[in-house]
């Protein structure tokens, strides 16, 4: 099972120490390594270290934080459903998003790790950045402090393409952009109001109540793939592969997943929707999203021109989470000051070059991270959805910077 997360460039400290964060709405603290850290991972940049910025500041303990066991220091751990971990003590430092970004440096709170576990351990990408709703989040922060608006926006590249833009504030959204509400107080997650699925235009026999279960439907930008309750997960399997019959089901790349996969689709991207069938989600207002084939396949790493399912049940858990693959070449717009998001199909790769401040330097390559030699990433030309979306739809105070995707 190959899985990716999309990484920003965000910069701690004074004098700035670069990192590379993953992009995730599913988590409110920001954390990198410090340089003092008993268990952290190795990874693609040096440490944080607290004693080389002039500006840096721990938090001290206060009613309204965890303490370490001295009393003195404000604490965070975060633990994740992959059973990883990340711990360590807050602090306050000044943050910017490098050159590309609008947004002057501000202070931010933000972890510093003196122990991860898991998943975080042996990652490439140094740490996370937290777009969840919360005090601690980025988002939050920034939108405290009246820099930008209390809304963002998530652009991910498509199947083999690694560029993308985050743009934190508010943008004039398009047209034909589709909203579904979004109830923040139903989890602690971004949730959308999901009533149904339609493959090839046929709506499945599923109870709408199916995707209202535990936290409801959750988008989670740092997961990879997408996970629906039991019943869903079938109606929507055997109904893609009554579409698909001419192909041959073949096993997967990996021999520890039951992955379900197919031979013989050809390896262009942009002909997958001459094979496979167009997946439509449905939301409670009668809006709909449509999901083209690179929205819910992967590619297979050792058969060419094979493909697998990215949308997997989610065990005996009734959450429906749904990752990074169902939004590929869509800009997500997270509206926080309406309790809406939005999509709007798009050519993510090619929005970034929209949105670049005149002589900034352009977004960084796509960095790849294979276990082995047989799974580097195929030159492909990309599918090409509608033209990116034209600047002149984004007003207003925001901060942009350019994502990347890191496959492992």
């Amino acid at each position: 099972l190959v899985c990716s997360y999309y990484t920003t460039r965000l910069y701690i400290g004074s004098p700035p120490q670069e990192f590379a964060l993953i992009v995730d709405t599913g988590s409110t603290v920001t954390y990198v390594p410090c340089s003092n850290c008993e268990q952290c991972g190795k990874h693609q940049d040096p440490r944080f270290q607290p004693e080389l910025s002039n500006t840096y500041q721990a938090l001290k303990c206060n009613p309204g934080c965890n303490c370490d066991d001295d009393g003195k220091q404000c604490t965070y751990e975060r633990r994740y459903a992959e059973q990883s971990s990340s711990s360590g003590v807050l602090a306050e430092d000044v943050i910017s998003f490098g050159n590309e970004s609008q947004l002057a440096p501000q202070r931010a709170v933000f972890g510093c790790e003196n122990m991860e576990t898991g998943d975080l351990y042996s990652q490439r990408a140094d740490g996370i950045i937290g777009l969840g709703r919360g005090r601690l989040s980025i988002v939050d922060q920034l939108v405290e402090k009246s820099v930008i608006s209390d809304s963002f926006s998530l652009c991910y590249g498509g199947m083999d393409v690694g560029g993308g833009a985050m743009v934190l504030g508010g943008i004039s959204p398009p047209s034909d952009m589709v909203f579904t509400h979004s109830d923040p107080y139903r989890s602690p997650y971004y949730n959308i109001e999901l009533k149904g699925l339609r493959v090839a235009g046929k709506p499945l026999k599923i109870n709408p109540k199916v995707f209202d279960g535990r936290h409801g439907t959750v988008l989670d930008s740092g997961t990879t793939y997408a996970y629906l309750p039991e019943e869903a997960f079938i109606a929507l399997k055997d109904s893609i592969m009554k579409e698909i019959s001419v192909l041959r089901q073949i096993h997967g790349p990996d021999p520890n997943y039951n992955d379900i996969c197919f031979s013989g689709a050809g390896r262009v991207v942009s002909e997958l929707s001459k094979i496979f069938p167009t997946v439509d989600m449905v939301f409670g207002n009668g809006q709909s999203l449509t999901l083209s084939p690179e929205n819910y396949l992967f590619r297979h790493t050792k058969v060419s021109g094979a493909y697998c399912f990215g949308i997997f049940q989610n065990g005996k858990d009734p959450t429906t989470l749904l990752g990074g693959i169902i939004v590929r070449n869509t800009l997500v717009t997270y509206d926080r000051e309406n309790d809406k998001i939005g999509f709007w199909k798009t050519n993510c790769s090619e929005l970034w070059k929209g949105l670049q401040v005149p002589g900034a330097p352009a977004p960084a390559p796509n960095t790849v991270h294979m276990n082995n030699s047989s799974n580097r990433s195929q030159n492909v030309p990309p599918v090409q959805p509608p033209n990116g979306l034209p600047t002149k739809h984004i007003p207003g105070r925001f901060t942009f910077g350019a994502i990347s995707r890191v496959i492992y």
